[in-house]
């Protein structure tokens, strides 16, 4: 896996991938709370855990601004269910 950085540019989480861009997507709901609704991983860059890392980089992000995460992205809670210490951040 790369460790270039994640960027976040207009409420998209990004990091480069193998010339393709993995992309966490992100919406707010209200001043407390924020939404990660669309997880993408280019498919030459899954199962190396790239969605993960981006995922875990957004909810360290949500925690440092005080905000709450709505899972509305199912994988968010595949990551949450393998990394516990993030499930008070959840909604």
């Amino acid at each position: 896996m790369s460790e270039q950085e994640i960027t976040l540019e207009n409420g998209e989480f990004q990091l480069a991938c193998n010339g393709d861009v993995a992309r966490l997507k992100t919406r707010p709901v209200n001043a407390g709370t924020i939404n990660f609704y669309s997880t993408f991983v280019p498919p030459e860059c899954r199962g190396g855990g790239t969605g993960a890392r981006l995922v875990c980089h957004g909810l360290d992000w949500a925690r440092e601004q005080g905000l709450k995460v709505v899972p509305g992205c199912p994988y968010v809670n595949t990551v949450v269910k393998r990394y516990p210490q993030y499930a008070d951040l959840l909604v």
